[in-house]
């Protein structure tokens, strides 16, 4: 088995990313993190321990979107060093699970499914 290190952040989709990564910093003193990556999407806003991806929300066409059902989690991640990141490859392979396997260039990130659905990522910042 492997073991989970953390809750390293959740992926929110969100009407304004701004205005979203704002409040956060105001109500919970999240600072932002990350900043210069992936050209700006997600903007991450954390405290060291805990943090939040900020996506903008789109509709089903694409589109930027303003309704309330395309603000939503898109996933969970959790946060392993190297030895259990490689660990949980082995065994999401052994039961069959598949998944996927991501460079972030500050991480490495494995998605998978839970049986209802929910994305779950496992994260390592040990490259």
């Amino acid at each position: 088995m492997f073991k989970i290190e953390a809750l390293d952040h959740v992926a929110l989709a969100v009407p304004d990313v701004e205005r979203s990564a704002q409040w956060y910093g105001d109500v919970l003193g999240f600072k932002r993190e990350h900043e210069g990556m992936w050209n700006g999407v997600p903007i991450f806003v954390g405290n060291g321990a805990a943090a939040i991806a900020l996506f903008p929300a789109r509709d089903k066409t694409g589109l930027l979107s303003h309704d309330r059902a395309a603000v939503r989690t898109l996933h969970f991640a959790f946060r392993a060093d190297r030895e259990n990141f490689l660990r949980a490859q082995d065994e999401l392979k052994k039961r069959a699970i598949p998944f996927d396997f991501q460079d972030h260039e500050i991480s490495h990130s494995i998605y998978f499914r839970d049986p209802d659905g929910h994305n779950i990522e496992i994260t390592t910042y040990q490259l």
